[in-house]
């Protein structure tokens, strides 16, 4: 059974290059973003956690943690790092999970349950292991993006996302196509237009099942 949006994420414990940790604990009350990848020093994953360093005030801003995984050991970890903060220019204070066994991946669906890393192995070999899952302070997976080793991660997709899971999080909202931080947002048909207008306001209603009301302070 594959890993689906509102299901409860896999707990587990594993070394990081900042040392061991328990997921859920680690989690704590925060929001929290893991970055899957294949394997240590290749070219876009470094990239991508180059990315990743360089927002962490935009992370810290929206109570989100970042955490890393890659089918790679903790001393490649830590060596990695140096190649990630030379290109960033930046200090990338964030986690990586060192996956080598593949339990991560697997629990998290990336791999089958019979996947192995062959003597000699690839990134090619893990290249599945390219998702974000976004996760909800409640733990349960609020998003996943799954991407190719071919195309970088947009992160500016990654942060509108998250601004959009932050403002509907246990509302009767939703956010329309392209929706951006300030925007007018869509209120669920859960509410009838009184007790929309009552909670939010006056209603622009575009049809009788899509009706914006101003974004909420």
């Amino acid at each position: 059974m594959g890993l689906r949006i509102n299901d409860i994420v896999p707990n587990f414990e594993a070394d990081t290059d900042k040392g061991r940790i328990a997921f859920h604990d680690w989690i704590g009350d925060s929001w929290a973003i893991l970055f899957s990848h294949p394997k240590d020093f290749t070219p876009v994953c470094t990239t991508e956690f180059g990315a990743v360093a360089q927002l962490a005030d935009e992370w810290a801003k929206r109570n989100t943690k970042v955490i890393g995984v890659s089918v790679d050991g903790v001393e490649d970890h830590k060596k990695w790092k140096g190649d990630i903060e030379s290109f960033a220019g930046t200090s990338a204070g964030f986690p990586i999970i060192a996956d080598e066994g593949l339990a991560v991946s697997k629990a998290f669906d990336m791999l089958p349950a019979d996947a192995y890393l062959p003597d000699g192995r690839t990134p090619a070999d893990s290249a599945t292991v390219r998702s974000v899952f976004i996760i909800s302070p409640d733990k349960k997976l609020q998003l996943s993006m799954t991407y190719p080793m071919s195309v970088g991660r947009n992160f500016a997709e990654v942060l509108r996302a998250l601004d959009g899971l932050q403002r509907t999080y246990q509302q009767p909202l939703a956010t329309p196509a392209n929706w951006e931080t300030g925007q007018d947002v869509i209120v669920a048909l859960a509410l009838d237009n009184a007790a929309a207008e009552e909670k939010y306001g006056a209603l622009d209603i575009k049809l009788p099942y899509l009706r914006f009301a101003k974004n909420p302070g």
